[in-house]
């Protein structure tokens, strides 16, 4: 039974050999999700939704801390409402799932399994605004949307997938704008200090920003492939929908006014992105701080008097400190142990056995680089806790080194075609913020905009694509 087992965790494709199959691989052989007979509905399965409730809790005390509160709004959306923002309703149209039975009765008007939440959260608003005391409202909703996609793929790309929706409203432009860009900062630093994933930070060109939105930031990051993966994303929306659904309050001088909108999301096509930033041909590489087991013990000669006891102390003391921890003390041999939980990705793994417990001491096995280290029982609370936060910060500057050795400058789009080609990643170029050029560009070289990041370089005065006057810098590469 053991060796089967084993067969199984090793089945796996090398990333060099085909990519997108050694992604499905680790999706699968890791244990994280799972196909239905619904193409594009996923299964969560517990370890995978344990790395999305990791995620979930870093997020909602950061949306806390910062005034915001959840809510729960209805996943059905009348036609009728959606219809009442052109351009919103224009963009998510091709998406939209349509409920037209009731039973066994037709409905009398189509209701849109929610692809998003605006128009609920509007309807509400212009019903409880009434004054400037009553602003700003501050929400989130963690749940579930449909968008009906024709390919999918594990995390990237499903047509049902959870994710977080915040919601606010503001007095005026200006706190609408802070807000955005605030959330932006909430989402950078969770993908940098809890995923270890470096983010380029910008804003998306009007092509390519939400529908609806007068203005989308975002944060970028690269995968080992070089492709990029937008990872959360925060809209600005002026006083559009406040409009469109007759939201206005009285202001201090008792004046009728109209407010200022924003939304902003994180969705599990994170979890994608920490397989693809951290993984290797072993499996998944979890970062310790969203790990849901973060050391796994594995007593050594467990059969014989005293270990199991001996390893189950050790437990205690860092269940205590405030670690996730577990032991596998099943009849499975060393090596399928090893190799499970090196699939799964658990950042640290604790070895203790009759030898070591002679010395007073255990063996400690990174994840991320193999290396393997006796230490002392005494304070192994203190020597744990450094070593995860080594295997964060290594694994944050391996991909900070992945995300700079592969993003390159461009001076005409023949040069950025032929980068592109050989070596991915990236491009940076000057641009004259016309559509036709980055049309251009992803005609030609196969690239769409990531953003305009806040971060600009004067690489040159003129437009890669059509040597006319600058306005940007921008960055362009192949997205998932």
């Amino acid at each position: 039974m053991a060796q089967d087992n084993k067969k199984q965790v090793e089945q796996i494709t090398d990333m060099e050999v085909d990519f997108a199959q050694w992604y499905t691989d680790v999706c699968t052989k890791a244990e994280l999700i799972d196909y239905t007979s619904v193409k594009g509905m996923f299964i969560y399965r517990p370890y995978g939704y344990a790395i999305w409730e990791n995620i979930q809790h870093e997020l909602d005390r950061r949306f806390k801390a910062t005034g915001h509160t959840n809510v729960a709004m209805p996943m059905l959306i009348p036609e009728s409402l959606l219809q009442k923002e052109k351009d919103h309703v224009e963009g998510f149209a091709p998406e939209c799932a349509w409920v037209t039975m009731g039973g066994s009765e037709k409905l009398e008007e189509r209701l849109c399994v929610r692809p998003t939440s605006e128009t609920v959260f509007c309807e509400h608003w212009s019903h409880i605004v009434h004054s400037w005391r009553d602003l700003p409202l501050l929400y989130n909703q963690w749940c579930s949307v449909l968008r009906w996609e024709k390919t999918s793929r594990p995390f990237l790309r499903h047509r049902e997938f959870l994710w977080q929706e915040g919601h606010t409203l503001h007095a005026t432009a200006q706190e609408a704008m802070e807000e955005a860009e605030q959330m932006l900062e909430i989402y950078a630093d969770v993908c940098e200090n809890v995923l270890a994933m470096p983010v380029t930070k910008g804003f998306k060109t009007d092509k390519e920003k939400f529908a609806g939105a007068e203005r989308t930031y975002a944060i970028e990051c690269m995968m080992h492939d070089k492709k990029a993966l937008q990872a959360g994303t925060s809209h600005y929306f002026g006083d559009g929908f406040a409009k469109a659904f007759g939201i206005a309050y009285a202001d201090k001088e008792n004046k009728l006014t109209t407010p200022h909108e924003t939304s902003w999301g994180v969705s599990t096509r994170t979890i994608g992105g920490i397989i693809m930033t951290h993984g290797d041909n072993r499996g998944l590489v979890l970062p310790p701080r969203v790990a849901p087991i973060q050391i796994i013990i594995i007593p050594v000669a467990q059969h014989k008097q005293g270990v199991l006891e001996a390893n189950q102390a050790v437990m205690d003391r860092l269940i205590a400190a405030g670690f996730r921890v577990k032991m596998d003390d099943s009849d499975n041999s060393p090596g399928w142990k090893f190799a499970q939980y090196e699939m799964k990705g658990v950042p640290l793994r604790l070895e203790l056995g009759p030898k070591d417990m002679e010395k007073n001491q255990c063996v400690l096995v990174r994840r991320d680089s193999g290396e393997k280290v006796f230490v002392s029982l005494d304070g192994i609370e203190d020597t744990v806790r450094k070593m995860l936060d080594d295997i964060h910060d290594g694994l944050y500057a391996k991909a900070l080194k992945n995300l700079q050795d592969n993003t390159f400058p461009a001076y005409s789009l023949e040069e950025a075609k032929t980068i592109q080609a050989e070596k991915g990643g990236f491009i940076k170029t000057m641009w004259c913020g016309e559509l036709e050029c980055e049309l251009k560009m992803k005609e030609e070289a196969g690239m769409s905009s990531r953003c305009i990041p806040f971060a600009q370089e004067q690489l040159s005065d003129v437009c890669a694509i059509c040597g006319k006057p600058a306005k940007k810098m921008i960055y362009w590469g192949v997205a998932y």
